[in-house]
C-alpha cells in the first residue's frame, strides 16, 4: 500500500532533507503546460507571488497560447511542452490539462528536473499512479504540490485540532454532499465550439495522448469533461476535493470496497458521466465515507460530517465547527474554527516549498492515495459492481 508511512519509508525523509531550497530573495521562474480556464486561474495566482514570474507557457490549442500571451506580455510559447521542459532556467512547472494527460506531463516534468504543480485529480488510473509514483522516486529532491486546494486551507488547523485527543469517541462514518444547479438550457460544464476549433489550431493527436485513436472532434476537446476517454467525472472533478480534505486531516488509507451508482438523469446532451450519483467508500479504519452528489438541485450545497460517538466535526465552504453529541458529552460545547481560508495559499505553499525544502500541503502520496479511491469508484460505476482494493498486490479486484 502507498501509505503515507510507507512513502516515507522508501525516500520521502530523505528527499526533504536533501532538496536544494531557492533563497528568497531568488526569483523563481515557472512554466504552464495547458493554460485554460483552470490554468490561468493558477497562473494568476502564481504570478501574483513576489519574485515569481511566468518564462514560459505551453498549449496544444492557438487561442490558448493568445490568452496568456495577453496575459504575461513577452512570454515564450510553444504547442509542444517538451520545448519549455528543455529550457534550463524553468524551475517549476504548473500542470492544468485534462485528467488522461496528467500522467505524460507529470513524468515528464519530473524528468526534465522541475518542481511540480499538478492539478487534480492526481492520476487518471491505477497505472498511472504508479507511473507516476516511479518518477516521483526518482526525483526526491523536487518540490511536488497536488492541486487539492483545501489542504492549505485553514479549515485544517482547526479540523486537526478538533480531531485531536479523541474529542470524537470513535468515528464510524463520514457523510459528504457536492450539490449544484445551473439555469434551464445552460448544462453543467458544458462549454461552446468556437469556429476557430479546428484541426488546423489543435493538436489533436497530443490531445489524445494515450487514449484511442479517433477523427478529430471539436466537441470532445473542448468538453472532455463529459467523456470516459478523458475525464473522471465529477467524481475526478469534486469527490477528490471533499476525500484529499479528509485523507489527510486523518490520514485514511485507501478504501477497501469501493461502490458507486448513479445515472444521467438530468443532461441528456451527448455526455457519457454521470450527473446524479451516490458513493459508498469503505475503509480499512472501519470508517464508511459516503458522498452523494447531483447536478439538479444545489439546496443540499457542499459539505462534510465526520460522525463520532462523542461528536461530529462539521465543513462547509464558510466554516468548520465541532458539534457534540449531547449523549455522550451532555456538558460539551460547541466550538466553532477560527482559522481563516486565504484565497492563493495553496500555490503560497508550492513557492515556499520550493525555496524551503519542506513537505508541500498536499503531497504526492495524498494525492496518490485519492487517484485510487476515485479510480475505484469510476470503474465500480461502469462495471456495475462493487470493487475492492488488494493492499498487499495494489491491484484493484473485484
Amino acid at each position: 500500500m502507498a501509505s503515507r508511512r510507507s512513502f516515507l519509508a522508501t525516500g520521502g525523509v530523505s528527499a526533504l532533507a536533501a532538496q536544494r531550497a531557492i533563497g528568497a530573495n531568488e526569483r523563481i521562474r515557472l512554466g504552464i503546460i495547458g493554460p485554460g480556464a483552470r490554468g490561468q486561474e493558477i497562473l494568476k495566482e502564481a504570478i501574483a507571488i513576489p519574485n515569481v514570474e511566468l518564462g514560459y507557457a505551453t498549449d496544444i490549442y492557438t487561442a490558448r497560447i493568445r490568452e496568456v500571451q495577453a496575459l504575461v506580455p513577452g512570454v515564450k510559447t510553444a504547442l509542444d511542452y517538451r520545448r519549455m521542459l528543455d529550457e534550463k532556467d524553468i524551475d517549476g512547472v504548473l500542470i492544468a490539462t485534462p485528467q488522461h494527460l496528467h500522467c505524460e506531463h507529470f513524468t515528464a516534468t519530473l524528468g526534465a528536473g522541475k518542481h511540480c504543480y499538478q492539478e487534480k485529480t492526481m492520476a487518471f488510473t491505477v497505472d498511472h499512479a504508479k507511473r507516476m509514483r516511479v518518477a516521483r522516486l526518482a526525483k526526491p529532491k523536487l518540490t511536488v504540490q497536488i492541486g487539492h486546494q483545501s489542504c492549505s486551507f485553514g479549515q485544517m488547523a482547526d479540523a486537526r485540532g478538533f480531531l485531536s485527543g479523541g474529542k470524537l469517541g470513535k468515528v464510524t462514518m463520514i457523510n459528504a454532499n457536492m450539490f449544484r444547479n445551473t439555469p434551464h438550457g445552460k448544462p453543467q460544464w458544458s462549454r461552446p465550439v468556437v469556429a476557430d476549433m479546428t484541426p488546423e489550431n489543435i493538436l489533436w493527436k497530443s490531445f489524445l495522448g494515450e487514449s484511442k485513436e479517433m477523427p478529430f472532434d471539436a466537441n470532445r476537446y473542448i468538453n472532455w469533461r463529459f467523456f470516459w476517454e478523458y475525464s473522471g467525472g465529477n467524481v475526478y472533478e469534486n469527490m477528490c476535493h471533499q476525500l484529499s480534505f479528509w485523507y489527510k486531516a486523518m490520514d485514511l488509507q485507501i478504501p477497501k470496497a469501493v461502490t458507486m451508482r448513479g445515472g444521467i438523469y438530468l443532461w441528456k446532451d451527448g455526455r457519457e458521466v454521470p450527473d446524479t450519483m451516490s458513493v459508498a467508500m469503505e475503509h480499512p479504519e472501519e470508517i464508511l465515507f459516503s458522498w452523494n452528489s447531483g447536478f439538479g438541485n444545489d439546496h443540499l450545497g457542499a459539505s462534510e460530517a465526520v460522525l463520532g460517538t462523542n461528536g461530529t466535526v462539521f465543513k462547509d465552504g464558510r466554516s468548520v465547527k465541532l458539534i457534540p453529541q449531547k449523549v455522550n458529552n451532555p456538558g460539551f460545547a460547541e466550538q466553532a474554527g477560527v482559522t481563516p481560508n486565504l484565497r492563493g495559499a495553496h500555490m503560497q505553499n508550492f513557492i515556499d516549498c520550493i525555496r524551503s525544502g519542506k513537505e508541500t500541503n498536499c503531497p504526492f502520496e495524498v494525492g496518490f492515495r485519492v487517484s485510487i479511491a476515485c479510480r475505484m469508484a469510476v470503474d465500480s460505476y461502469l462495471q456495475g459492481k462493487t470493487l475492492k482494493w488488494d493492499a498487499a498486490k495494489e491491484v484493484v479486484v473485484s
